[in-house]
């Protein structure tokens, strides 16, 4: 240890702490998986988050400006929970539907996207490699489709996504009427990891992402990480269960990792 360091650390101001709440759709469905709406209010009338929100109000009134901190929050979660009740995953009582069950299990970034991929039948349950490209669309942040080589896209893999995007359209619009935020969905994503699950080259992987190293390895651990949410269905859709693992295991080799982290 540098004893210096931990003398300065002792008399140093402490560092700012800030909330990580943010309601979110998976927050929803899992919140709603084991508590009640009224317990749901209490807890967010009680969270740090609100607290904060308090502390920023400038109005002399704390106790009206912790109301107003609470209410946004409460808000928010409604604004979430009305949309959930719309599309089936929720009832109103509450209670999440046999839907809103399943899709409580998909803690990701996009659940609903990927929940209503499912209820259309859009996803291909049976090729690892195509599930994989499909699930990488969903966690990509980059924002480019140009250039792609033709020699490199095979004509099912095309069809896959253009019929997912088609499929998805009338929903993503739903949900950005109503002032959700929904990333596009890009094709490149899918290219390059259908190819690195096909067993390509890194490097010509890298050719096709047209990314920096660290990011295509993020990508492919992030896109692992919502197979293995997909995995977890195997109660509910057991064919697309066993196939997610079937492509973690094609996309998880090195050198995104090594054979000591598998």
């Amino acid at each position: 240890m540098d004893l210096r360091l931990v003398a300065r650390l002792t008399t140093a101001a402490p560092s700012r702490v800030v909330s990580q709440i943010r309601i979110n759709f998976s927050m929803v469905l899992n919140l709603l998986l084991s508590h009640s709406l009224e317990q749901i209010e209490d807890l967010l009338h009680r969270s740090f988050a609100a607290f904060l929100l308090e502390k920023r109000k400038s109005s002399k009134n704390r106790k009206n400006a912790f109301k107003s901190a609470h209410r946004y929050l409460w808000n928010d979660f409604i604004r979430h929970f009305n949309f959930l009740v719309r599309k089936g995953y929720v009832a109103e009582s509450g209670r999440l539907t046999p839907d809103g069950i399943w899709a409580a299990k998909l803690r990701i970034d996009q659940p609903l996207l990927l929940a209503e991929s499912f209820r259309l039948g859009i996803l291909p349950e049976s090729d690892p490699a195509l599930l994989a490209a499909v699930t990488a669309v969903f966690v990509n942040e980059r924002e480019s489709d140009e250039h792609i080589p033709k020699n490199y896209i095979p004509r099912k893999l095309q069809q896959t996504f253009l019929n997912l995007k088609k499929s998805l359209a009338p929903f993503i619009r739903q949900m950005t009427a109503r002032g959700f935020f929904v990333p596009p969905l890009f094709f490149r994503p899918a290219v390059s990891m259908h190819a690195w699950a096909f067993g390509f080259p890194w490097e010509k992987v890298l050719e096709l992402a047209e990314c920096e190293e660290g990011d295509l390895a993020m990508q492919v651990l992030r896109t692992a990480d919502n197979l293995r949410h997909i995995r977890a269905l195997e109660q509910v859709f057991p064919r697309a269960a066993q196939t997610a693992g079937e492509a973690i295991e094609m996309i998880l080799r090195e050198p995104v990792v090594m054979d000591y982290d598998l």
